[in-house]
């Protein structure tokens, strides 16, 4: 049974260390804590006119579990347009869309904005060529330069 459990480890780490070897994740500092850089992001997405779907408040979700983490939190937003137009061209991409951010602190209290890169998505699926994928790259890096501020 133990055998299993390792077993079983060992290849989830396995798979989560391949899925960070693209090198596609982006962290930048913020010079603000988590809520008032969440508060920053969130209100910058709605200015552009993008969709806010959710957020999600990991801190509060561990204390109605009765547990302690660090502040973080997740924004998931997105604009139908170019989702669409991405997801058109391959439907998988739905998988990795709409966007999502993740502002955090980390042990030593500094806050982090963190992402996925949305080029990746042109090699991880079928969207060689697709301009929109270089629209959400520039767009999604604009925001979080701008909510780190």
């Amino acid at each position: 049974m133990i055998t299993n459990k390792l077993f079983l480890t060992g290849i989830l780490l396995g798979v989560s260390l391949s899925a960070n070897a693209s090198g596609d994740l982006i962290k930048k500092a913020s010079r603000n804590g988590v809520p008032q850089t969440m508060d920053r992001l969130e209100q910058i997405v709605r200015d552009k006119g993008l969709s806010v779907f959710n957020r999600i408040d990991h801190q509060a979700n561990a204390i109605n579990v009765e547990m302690e983490m660090g502040a973080a939190q997740v924004l998931i937003f997105g604009s139908p347009k170019l989702g669409t137009a991405i997801m058109k061209q391959d439907p998988a991409a739905g998988l990795d869309l709409p966007l999502r951010v993740l502002v955090y602190q980390d042990g030593e209290g500094k806050t982090w904005i963190s992402y996925h890169d949305p080029g990746a998505l042109e090699s991880e699926y079928q969207l060689k060529g697709n301009p929109a994928i270089l629209k959400a790259q520039g767009a999604l890096g604009a925001i979080t330069d701008a909510a780190a501020e």
